[in-house]
């Protein structure tokens, strides 16, 4: 056996076997197989797909290059949520604490943004002495202790997988169905939960740009995860407008907090309903009761102040200071006004992301520093009446906001 065989196998449309891509992820991850060697079978992957066996295997293939977390000490059925990604996403950040409340643990890795795609890891960074790398003991006592813990990834968590991203990243195969699916799968298998909720997103602002393409990539992943033993339910979820009315990192946090207190006027209720959304699945995947029952346990731990009281305990536990759970005052703010009257059809997702990124909110490469207090505040959501001279939009930044941002945030606004 060797890579050059498999190659072309792939090249010509053939499927490769168990042990042919368990040959290409081990020589790959142990440096025995060269880059140029590697994106060409990419490649050939991106162009002529994999079967359903093929993607388990490289799911397998992936898993087993690294640790797997072994949950077993924590008592219960312990769930797990994916999101693939988006603008103003901090869905985890709401849903977890909601399930800890209602008795679920929640043993959760999450990862940092690039590009406009915000990070869990660094919107919790965000808050003031808050604590995301944990040993794996450290991890384990969290969710015994307190029914929740949210960690970065950690360093040996399927390697195999971080390699091949890497090299996605940079060879034009990240928008690939088989190769997005191994490499979400193969984390959340190796993390070690009993079930998943994949929130798959679409439009403007996602890998899977509609809604068609989101379904196969849901389906394709849920069929793998059930084929490891896992419980896993989807959900589609749209993407061409922003969730929720803040992009950024401390200012997700606090609007975060505010769906955890009820404080819905200080959100958009496409947020909240995304998050009782997943917060409901998940529910329903560790107690098998149904999802009407388990939306009616999501909102009654809102409304009595449970799943507040538990974000602000998993706060402290990882060593946050709940007191600058609040936004800060930045040294430019920048009102975007509606150039004429009428209604807002829509608000770019992709737009507003790559505006996040300009004022210092996001990533462009992963060595880039964050402004942890820059972002934006959505004012008019899609479907708002406005007058000309409304605010739209306000951005908060550090550094001074330029004409090239302010014309993008101002395009971003779809106005009918």
């Amino acid at each position: 056996m060797n890579i050059l065989s498999i190659i072309e196998k792939k090249k010509n449309k053939q499927p490769l076997t168990k042990e042919e891509i368990q040959y290409f992820v081990n020589g790959y991850t142990k440096e025995e197989i060269p880059d140029y060697q590697a994106s060409s079978l990419l490649m050939a992957i991106r162009l002529n797909g994999m079967e359903d066996e093929e993607m388990f295997y490289l799911t397998e293939a992936m898993v087993n290059s690294g640790d797997v977390i072994d949950l077993s000490d924590i008592e219960g059925f312990k769930v797990d949520k994916h999101s693939t990604g988006g603008v103003g996403d901090k869905v985890t950040l709401v849903v977890a604490p909601i399930l800890a409340a209602l008795g679920i643990p929640v043993a959760k890795f999450s990862g940092r943004g690039l590009g406009i795609t915000g990070g869990t890891v660094d919107k919790l960074e965000s808050i003031e002495g808050f604590h995301v790398e944990l040993s794996q003991s450290e991890f384990i006592e969290n969710v015994k202790k307190h029914g929740i813990a949210v960690a970065g990834q950690t360093g040996n968590l399927c390697p195999a997988d971080k390699k091949l991203y890497a090299l996605r990243d940079v060879t034009g195969t990240v928008d690939s169905i088989p190769l997005i699916a191994s490499s979400i799968i193969s984390k959340k298998i190796a993390s070690g939960s009993d079930g998943i909720v994949l929130d798959v997103k679409y439009g403007n602002g996602a890998f899977m740009k509609t809604k068609d393409e989101a379904k196969i990539l849901a389906e394709k992943m849920a069929e793998i995860g059930k084929r490891f033993g896992r419980k896993i339910v989807y959900t589609l979820s749209d993407m061409n407008n922003p969730l929720g009315r803040f992009i950024g990192n401390k200012v997700e946090v606090v609007e975060a907090l505010d769906v955890l207190s009820g404080n819905e006027e200080a959100t958009h209720k496409d947020l909240v309903e995304d998050c009782v959304e997943v917060a409901s699945l998940m529910y329903m995947l560790a107690t098998d009761c149904s999802k009407e029952e388990a939306a009616v346990k999501v909102r009654e731990v809102i409304e009595n102040g449970k799943a507040k009281d538990k974000f602000l305990e998993f706060v402290k536990a990882q060593g946050g200071n709940v007191a600058d759970l609040k936004t800060k005052e930045t040294a430019h703010t920048y009102e975007i006004k509606a150039p004429t009257a009428g209604q807002i059809a829509s608000v770019n997702a992709l737009a507003i992301g790559e505006l996040s990124v300009m004022l210092g909110a996001g990533r462009l490469t992963k060595e880039s520093k964050l402004d942890f207090d820059a972002g934006i505040k959505i004012v008019a959501k899609n479907g708002d009446s406005i007058q000309a001279g409304d605010t739209l939009a306000i951005l908060y930044a550090n550094i001074p906001v330029t004409d090239e941002m302010t014309e993008k945030a101002a395009a971003a606004f779809q106005i009918k």
